[in-house]
């Protein structure tokens, strides 16, 4: 009977919230003030969100860490989403993201806007430009929020995990010192034959206000583990290095829990490397966020 399949029953919106509701929210959550940022304003036609500089967001040279850019493109996709589906449509995830990379910001303020591309009855299109304060272009992003209305989660797929070596190499804990990771708890376990693995502990300054990590944390720590599988294949070097683009799917609501991320580096061409990357329930090895990260290592 149709009736009892939770899939099939019928969904009530209600009211969209209040749009300064929805900011203070987002400004109340633990991870958004830790790395300080914060979401200026909110309409039913986007959000403008801050990201003031400070070293503890950054890689060497003051560089804004990646993950930061990560996370203003999930901040900004929940915000806009949150202020225009209906006040019962959560948990919201982001069931598809993709970061593309244009240039780094120095010692500098950046800036996101989050523009709604279109609302649907269960799905919501954002797209995201992040700046410099000057207008210089730092990411660009798109995204696609679902709505879940509380509905019981479909069994998770198992992680493609490791081989269970325990290598993580000169350069962990050189990456492990960086002020970004540093402040995320991230430990590398492995890094070794084009793999990765790297934990990060449930923590209330990862989190996202309901216990769980905050999906800009899970991001961050999916783009450090594909990052490193490249390093893992190519071994220290004088590189260039940087991320160029992030794809991410959001299978289900990310734990209140330790998790750990996994990454393969599948192909390399030169400079560019692709690495497949999970992250899992450190516990049960289900995956909660998987995806694809791009990555160049250029002499």
């Amino acid at each position: 009977m149709t009736a009892d399949n939770p899939d099939t029953r019928e969904v009530h919106f209600e009211d969209a919230p209040d749009p300064a509701t929805v900011r203070d929210e987002q400004n109340a959550q633990p991870y958004n003030q830790t790395l300080g940022i914060e979401v200026e304003s909110v309409d039913d036609r986007g959000a403008r969100i801050v990201l003031p500089f400070a070293k503890k967001n950054s890689n060497p040279g003051e560089i804004l860490h990646g993950g930061c850019a990560a996370s203003l493109a999930a901040v900004g996709s929940h915000t806009v989403a949150q202020a225009t589906l209906a006040a019962n449509a959560g948990p919201l995830v982001i069931g598809q993201l993709q970061v593309n990379y244009l240039s780094a910001a120095q010692a500098e303020d950046v800036i996101a806007k989050a523009r709604l591309l279109r609302r649907g009855r269960m799905l919501c299109f954002v797209s995201i430009e992040i700046a410099t304060r000057e207008g210089k272009a730092i990411a660009s992003a798109t995204a696609t929020v679902r709505a879940r209305f509380d509905r019981p989660q479909a069994e998770l797929p198992k992680t493609f995990a490791d081989t269970g070596e325990t290598s993580p190499g000169v350069m962990a804990p050189f990456i492990e010192q960086q002020p970004f990771i540093a402040a995320r708890g991230m430990k590398i376990e492995n890094m070794s034959g084009g793999r990765a693995r790297i934990s990060m502990p449930a923590s209330k300054e990862n989190s996202d206000g309901q216990g769980r990590s905050h999906e800009g944390a899970i991001l961050a720590l999916l783009d450090t583990a594909g990052a490193m599988a490249a390093w893992a294949e190519t071994g220290p070097g004088k590189f260039k290095a940087s991320t160029a683009s992030i794809q991410i799917q959001t299978l289900a609501p990310p734990p209140a829990a330790d998790i750990m991320a996994y990454g393969h580096c599948i192909h390399r061409d030169h400079e560019m490397l692709w690495s497949d990357a999970e992250v899992v329930d450190a516990e049960t090895g289900r995956v909660t966020t998987r995806g694809t990260v791009l990555y160049r290592l250029a002499p």
